[in-house]
């Protein structure tokens, strides 16, 4: 369960579109060069299906109960129109750490390097909102690699245990229906409303690459009309500074006269645009409490990364699906409580690393977990 799981929710509170971005992530370093050695360490993953919108269409479009529908159709006895809080536990696996590999026994296909896939066990916690002129939409996430991406430091490279990340998410929306107190942006039929889209990305992990990303995003929102569920289309700029751990002192490439090893935005990337389009299907024609949630997400190149920033980056993409059942309401009759979750990520060019010039870029990754609403 990933950081957009109330986004249908949200969007149909506040009448706009939901919350927009991705997590983002550090590309690979360089390509391998000996088992162990400069091998690159990675952030979050990206944000699941799963916590994108509700599960349930009951007697509302994305799965609000009739009470609390009732309740935001009346004056907000607060400052929030809607909020959800959300604990969840996902394995992910096997994942995909560009740069990460073993050895194969020599002479055969790609250097005698295999690609080191990465089981991660991820909590998060999670909450969303709605207020009077949009959403608002905070996640955190902290997700613990298999030993197969080993924790490290300046003077262990590879300790025994895994290592653990924390990714911090903040997403904004806000509606221009709903500043402007019109309708001249819903097209029935077509587009229910666009709103400007804002965010941040922060993450840290405890590897040798010692990444530290800060990311920001803007741009449009677009809600489409559908009858039930929802679709949004993101159209955004997305800029990002980064730390490498693997540049400096140490570098095959020695010192290189002008490149700035020491300050903390080590890399610095390009503004790109980012397209993403999310959605929520319900199903109710299985009978059950069953809904389909997914996004689908392209980020053109951002420029160049490596030991000395000398590989381009590629156009990404990933594109995740789940399948999310509301068990509460299935077993209890209580709804939007405690659901649970099964999908697949698909992620090529992984953080924009060239699969030329580094290994492990493309993940096929299960996914399955809980989650529990505590309001």
């Amino acid at each position: 369960m990933c950081a957009l799981y109330a986004a249908g929710l949200l969007r149909l509170a506040c009448g706009g579109s939901g919350p927009t971005g991705a997590a983002r992530a550090e590309p690979a370093a360089d390509p391998p060069r000996a088992a162990g050695q400069d091998r690159v360490q990675t952030h979050a993953e990206k944000p699941g299906a799963a916590q994108r919108a509700s599960t349930r269409a009951d007697s509302q479009e994305t799965g609000i109960p009739l009470a609390a529908a009732t309740v935001m159709a009346a004056p907000p006895p607060s400052a929030f129109s809607f909020a959800d809080t959300v604990v969840s536990y996902r394995f992910q696996g096997p994942a995909a750490e560009p740069g990460l590999f073993v050895g194969r026994p020599d002479g055969t296909a790609k250097g005698g390097f295999a690609p080191q896939a990465v089981p991660k066990n991820v909590i998060n916690f999670f909450h969303t909102d709605s207020w009077d002129y949009g959403t608002t939409l905070i996640s955190l996430d902290i997700l613990r690699s298999g030993s197969q991406d080993p924790a490290g430091d300046k003077r262990i490279t590879a300790k025994d245990d895994g290592a653990t990340e924390i990714y911090l998410i903040y997403w904004g929306v806000l509606s221009l229906n709903r500043i402007f107190e019109t309708q001249t942006l819903a097209v029935p039929g077509l587009v229910r409303d666009v709103g400007l889209s804002f965010g941040a990305d922060i993450n840290s992990k405890d590897t040798t690459f010692d990444s530290e990303k800060r990311a920001g995003t803007f741009g449009l929102s677009f809600a489409f009309d559908v009858p039930t569920g929802f679709v949004d289309l993101k159209v955004q700029a997305y800029k990002e500074f980064s730390r490498n751990g693997f540049a400096g002192a140490g570098s095959i490439y020695g010192r290189v006269p002008g490149f700035d090893y020491s300050h903390f935005r080590s890399v610095e990337y390009k503004m790109t645009p980012e397209f993403e389009v999310t959605y929520t299907i319900p199903l109710p024609f299985t009978g059950l409490p069953l809904s389909l949630a997914g996004f689908n997400t392209i980020i053109l190149p951002k420029g160049r990364y490596g030991g000395i920033n000398e590989n381009d980056t590629q156009i990404e993409f990933v594109s995740q699906t789940n399948l999310v059942l509301d068990v509460g309401q299935l077993f209890a009759r209580v709804p939007n409580r405690v659901e649970i979750f099964a999908g697949f990520q698909y992620w090529h060019n992984k953080f924009g690393a060239d699969p030329r010039r580094t290994i492990n870029t493309e993940e096929k990754a299960l996914i399955a977990g809980v989650a529990y609403h505590l309001n």
